[in-house]
């Protein structure tokens, strides 16, 4: 029998821990391990992306045609049993150069899409626990805002982890997730020398919704790399995140965040140093605008050692165009704007499409060095089934990196 009901799993850790595959415990069982097996879905999800990098220390621009198509295939459930396997590849297309990192083109700017195929997810569930999930495999594991640990999505490969977890959400509003990783897949692919991570990381994550308009999230994240040039990255780091919104009269509502986390070296690590990380975000929202402020802190212990987080999917924090994807040694405070408009109820070819357009200013955490600025904008729309999206990122530099001029194209589609 087929299993006829699939959800999709949100694992909440913060706003989510998400396998991005799809499986229910109360999806209709199969009535044998070959019906779960043969009843499953197949899925494809492909990308094309130009991406077009200017930088000032080189004489040459990167130019990448790139297309990354994933192939997966997830089972029905057997007696709370269901599994997904997706396979991965990425090529470059219609020529082009730039720097992929393995491909030895130092002239260029790098554009970490290197060419690869790889098995990119490989798990077993078991949901026969009431209100539990264990996941053991190679997974695709955001956790909350990825600030700290994420797929790197907007690359052409994705960081998978090598992981078991178990979630379990058997108290009113509260969701616990353990997780321990053996291994960290990175977008480098396996022919880059720290392609692969072997590590022994624990992550503990605590995440309570029952008051109205807000959300209250504990994390533990305990990092113990083996690879000798990435124990400077082994740390614990404790932290905890409110944020919500609330509505107000005529549509309107407030948004918010506050995060605080500490972190220190850890397991090997040659460093010895204690350092902090602040975020402060407010905003409004009102018929589709929505305006953001905010200031994030990755701090410094007197400049020898800034706070780190090698796990996260750090396209997405400090500006798209990636110069502070390692903290600054006198770490790194980012004050930050944001606008965005979600255009919608015309009845227009515009309905649907998203405008937004960011602004960063980058200074050190200790010695009060500027180190640059940044403008970020994006257009989103959907035609048809394909998703497309334009974005744009110019960082200015003043005491950190060199002048950066990033454009991108994109078209994807899932089916």
């Amino acid at each position: 029998m087929k299993n006829t009901s699939t959800v999709k799993l949100l694992l909440m850790a913060s706003t989510s821990l998400a396998f991005s595959a799809s499986f229910s415990a109360n999806a209709q069982e199969a009535d044998s391990l070959a019906d779960a097996i043969t009843g499953g879905d197949v899925y494809i999800d492909a990308r094309y992306r130009l991406e077009n990098v200017s930088q000032d220390n080189l004489t040459e621009d990167g130019l990448a045609n790139t297309l990354r198509t994933k192939l997966g295939y997830k089972t029905g459930v057997w007696k709370g049993l269901s599994g997904v396997l997706e396979f991965e590849h990425s090529a470059e297309i219609a020529g082009g150069d730039y720097n992929n990192t393995i491909n030895g083109k130092s002239a260029y700017p790098v554009i970490a899409d290197p060419n690869h195929t790889e098995v990119n997810q490989a798990y077993l569930a078991y949901t026969g626990i009431s209100k539990t999930t264990l996941a053991v495999g190679r997974q695709a594991l955001n956790l909350g805002t990825q600030r700290f640990v994420g797929t790197v999505g907007w690359r052409q490969n994705d960081q998978t982890f090598d992981a078991a977890a178990i979630i379990n959400n058997s108290i009113k509003d509260l969701t616990f997730v353990y997780g321990y990783v053996w291994n960290v897949n990175r977008i480098f692919g396996n022919d880059h020398p720290m392609g692969d991570l072997k590590t022994k990381t624990n992550v503990v994550d605590v995440t309570y919704k029952g008051i109205k308009g807000l959300t209250v999230n504990a994390y533990g994240l305990m990092i113990d790399l083996d690879a000798i040039g990435a124990k400077g990255l082994n740390t614990n780091t404790f932290g905890i995140r409110a944020s919500g919104s609330q509505d107000l009269d005529g549509g309107a509502k407030i948004l918010y965040a506050a995060e605080y986390a500490s972190q220190t070296d850890a397991a090997n690590n040659p460093m010895d140093y204690s350092t902090k990380y602040f975020n402060f975000e407010a905003g409004v929202g009102f018929n589709g605008l929505t305006i953001k402020g905010g200031i994030e802190t990755l701090g410094s212990d007197d400049g020898v050692a800034s706070f780190t987080t090698p796990l996260a999917t750090l396209h997405k924090f400090n500006g798209w165009a990636d110069k502070f994807l390692g903290t600054p040694a006198n770490g790194l405070r980012d004050l930050y704007a944001s606008a965005a408009y979600a255009v919608k109820g015309t009845e227009s070819l515009l309905d649907g499409t998203t405008f937004s357009v960011i602004y960063h200013d980058f200074k050190s955490d200790v010695g009060g060095v500027h180190h640059g600025s940044e403008w970020d904008a994006s257009i989103g729309t959907k035609v048809d089934r394909f998703n497309v999206l334009f974005k744009f990122a110019k960082y200015n530099a003043d005491m950190w990196s060199v002048d950066t001029t990033k454009f991108w194209m994109q078209v994807a589609t899932k089916f």
